[in-house]
């Protein structure tokens, strides 16, 4: 087992785990306490995760906690490198926030939610997990996945214990839409099936995205089976680094209506893209998952 801790003072801008892994970013860690997204934060209870490397039975177990103001971490690996990716450690947050526009909504969602951060999660894993959000609460997205890890991934031992990778697109590809439909996906099924097999086939791959101009890259994943514009761009944003990318979710509409009615340009294209410059550009997607986070919290 290989260990280590990073200190949060070292963290530009603080760092929340619990807020960072509960805001909806992310459905492919799991609490040890079993409470994941249960509206209640952790008291030193391990997160885990399973970064696979794509081969039958291995993959990276990586576990972390906060702890006296440090950061700890548990792996199979030497994980620093990538805890500090997945959890974007090296973000400069105070900057992010200042370089923010001046606006009411905003600068109470920071304040209410210091410290949270995006992640960084495997892009294939963050598109199934997005495919299944439609119409979805958070704790029910999270169940989803995580089935789909206990009856299609690898088993991998830390530790004394087994957890589950999510996971390759070819061993999600061997799933049927009833299988999928028995483990409680219902409509989703078959866009995750096939989801999987254009994966798994090399028709198209979410990485190839990365390399892509912003709108390009969000036109580029709608060819996934049930990937429209806002799951595509949750993908971005939450996988592929587009720090831009302003997802227009049921919450994100409301703050619409009530707050930044201008923006409302009668299509997902360009009212996304009018909240974008109207949140900041560049880190347009931060300010986003803040005030998501915030209306859909209600703290």
């Amino acid at each position: 087992m290989e260990t280590g801790t990073i200190s949060i003072d070292e963290c530009s801008g603080g760092f929340d785990l619990y807020r960072t892994l509960e805001s909806g970013q992310t459905y492919l860690w799991r609490r040890s306490d079993g409470e994941m997204y249960g509206g209640t934060p952790a008291s030193d209870a391990w997160y885990t995760t399973v970064v696979s490397s794509g081969g039958t039975g291995d993959g990276d177990v990586i576990r972390v906690r906060t702890r006296d103001g440090r950061l700890e971490w548990e792996s199979t690996t030497d994980a620093e490198a990538l805890v500090r990716r997945l959890l974007r450690l090296d973000d400069d947050l105070e900057e992010i926030v200042a370089a923010g526009p001046d606006d009411p909504l905003l600068h109470e969602a920071y304040e209410a939610h210091h410290g949270m951060r995006l992640v960084q999660d495997p892009p294939f894993g963050c598109l199934i997990s997005f495919i299944c959000s439609a119409q979805m609460r958070v704790s029910r997205i999270h169940t989803m996945v995580t089935t789909l890890a206990r009856e299609y991934g690898d088993a991998v031992a830390f530790d004394g214990e087994t957890y589950q990778a999510f996971p390759t697109p070819d061993q999600l590809a061997t799933a049927t839409e009833a299988e999928l439909r028995e483990l409680g996906l219902g409509y989703r099924a078959p866009y995750v099936v096939r989801t999987a097999e254009m994966v798994a086939n090399g028709e198209a791959h979410p990485e190839a995205a990365r390399g892509l101009e912003y709108e390009d890259a969000r036109e580029y994943l709608t060819q996934f089976v049930g990937v429209g514009d806002k799951v595509a761009d949750c993908v971005l944003l939450f996988s592929l680094g587009f720090d831009e990318a302003v997802p227009l979710d049921t919450w994100i509409k409301s703050a619409i209506e009530e707050y930044y009615p201008d923006c409302d340009r009668g299509s997902y294209a360009a009212t996304s893209r009018a909240l974008r410059d109207s949140l900041g550009g560049e880190y347009a997607g931060y300010a986003q998952t803040y005030v998501f986070h915030h209306l859909r919290t209600g703290e």
